[in-house]
């Protein structure tokens, strides 16, 4: 071990391709992406407290974090409009207004609200987040013409737009200072079952669930037109994100995106964690524990799919078995393993046409590094994989409890907001794409290749 990383020192290395794409800017040259990414103003030196050595330290003491970020939320039920996953999502946009209100002591109970919070494809709202009324969603829905730069934001596992490490990422995009007007807006989709959201057709989510994320992407792009769209992925939130990214292709609305601890490699994290006693009894139990308290608050809709023994389901300790239990006979999988083979986003990855920085931490207990895509960025110019010889997961502790990744995600997604030129990016992107498709071979790997093709039967 460098002996460094016993005071914090961390190493930092940028895994790419030879010739990544070109990032045009405004006002200066072009850079390629992986020379942004690795500027040292979009991503600072690395370096974490001493107190909180290895990777599982940094995980669980992210766990522990405290919420001291002052972002509250409109909430909006969607009706799917896909029908091979009928049913509804939960979308949670950020309320200036209601931060507003709150700073200045007006609404020290921003849950207060006429609608009921329990409506249908709705449980009950997080803290700090309520129910757009009739009215304030009717405006919403209008959209505008206004080009106010947006994320669009996705959840780790059995989380939601609550948790810290969320909104610490939020918040140097959305909280301005006293006086100032927002510059950035910004959603999180929740999970279907997650944060308060109710189940309605007797499905949860899966590692692979880009529906609900693609219909809020494109009601964003309809609504407002010019607004650069902007994605970050967080744990299973990031793998869901690189899936979308990689299913979209060239077409993919959002101008630039950022993944944070992806799992990447389902089948691989999963063995890795049930080889290690911490993996198997703290991780993997932690993670079935947490779903088995969202599945419990819609044990009657979940009762509907005929294919699931939810009592069964309760009865499982591990992730894996709760997997096997749940996500199998839903989806149709045989194992757990072909389920998390084809959910993962490492293959995807090799598909992306839109600028993504991905950054993973070496010590990561639920991302080892043979899980990450450190030869697939290799084939596709338009990802850099930032990766960290510590940090956990969603850790990066600093001295003083603040979190080293929140920097990066907001040094890159501002700067290609604000400096490049995301219309010329678009074109070149199309050209590229079509140069990259062009190279013929007598066979060919197809990374989109996917074994699931879900169809409702009740």
């Amino acid at each position: 071990m460098d002996p460094w990383s016993w005071l914090g020192f961390a190493k930092t290395t940028f895994h790419a391709a030879d010739t990544t794409v070109d990032i045009p800017f405004k006002t200066s040259d072009s850079q390629s992406l992986k020379k942004v990414c690795s500027d040292p103003s979009v991503t600072p030196p690395c370096r974490l407290t001493p107190l909180l050595p290895g990777g599982h330290l940094q995980t669980v003491n992210f766990a522990l974090s405290k919420d001291d970020f002052p972002i509250y939320y409109r909430r909006q039920v969607f009706d799917s409009d896909d029908p091979n996953y009928p049913g509804t999502f939960a979308v949670d946009f950020v309320s200036h207004a209601d931060a507003s209100e709150a700073s200045k002591g007006q609404n020290d109970d921003v849950k207060v609200q006429r609608r009921p919070a329990q409506i249908k494809g709705n449980l009950f709202c997080p803290s700090g987040a309520r129910l757009f009324e009739e009215d304030e969603w009717a405006a919403m829905d209008r959209g505008s013409q206004d080009t106010a730069p947006m994320l669009v934001v996705m959840h780790g596992l059995s989380g939601g737009s609550h948790e810290v490490y969320l909104k610490e990422c939020l918040a140097p995009f959305v909280l301005q200072p006293k006086g100032s007007a927002p510059k950035w807006e910004a959603c999180v989709v929740n999970a279907r079952g997650c944060a308060g959201s109710a189940i309605t057709s007797g499905v949860l989510f899966n590692a692979r669930a880009t529906w609900d994320f693609r219909q809020t992407v494109k009601w964003l792009r309809k609504r407002f037109p010019n607004r650069p769209l902007f994605g970050i992925g967080f744990s299973l939130g990031a793998n869901i994100l690189v899936n979308y990214l990689g299913e979209e292709g060239e077409r993919c609305e959002l101008d630039a995106a950022v993944s944070v601890s992806n799992p990447w490699d389902l089948n691989v994290s999963n063995l890795s964690l049930q080889r290690s006693w911490l993996g198997n009894e703290v991780y993997q139990r932690a993670m079935c524990s947490n779903l088995k308290k969202v599945l419990m608050r819609h044990g009657d809709e979940l009762r509907k799919n005929p294919n699931i023994d939810l009592e069964r389901i309760l009865n499982t300790k591990y992730l894996y078995e709760f997997d096997r239990e749940l996500q199998c006979p839903t989806w149709g999988y045989p194992t757990e393993a072909a389920y998390y083979r084809d959910a993962a986003s490492v293959e995807p990855l090799m598909n992306v046409r839109t600028p993504l920085l991905c950054i993973n931490a070496e010590d990561d207990p639920m991302s080892p590094p043979q899980a990450q895509p450190t030869r697939e960025v290799f084939k596709n110019p338009y990802a850099v994989l930032c990766r960290t010889s510590m940090g956990g997961h969603l850790g990066w502790f600093e001295i003083g409890g603040t979190r080293w990744f929140p920097k990066s995600v907001h040094n890159f997604l501002r700067k290609m907001a604000e400096e490049a030129d995301l219309q010329a990016l678009k074109q070149g992107r199309k050209a590229q794409s079509k140069e990259l498709g062009s190279r013929t071979q007598v066979s060919s790997f197809d990374p989109l290749r996917r074994k699931m093709v879900y169809q409702s039967e009740w």
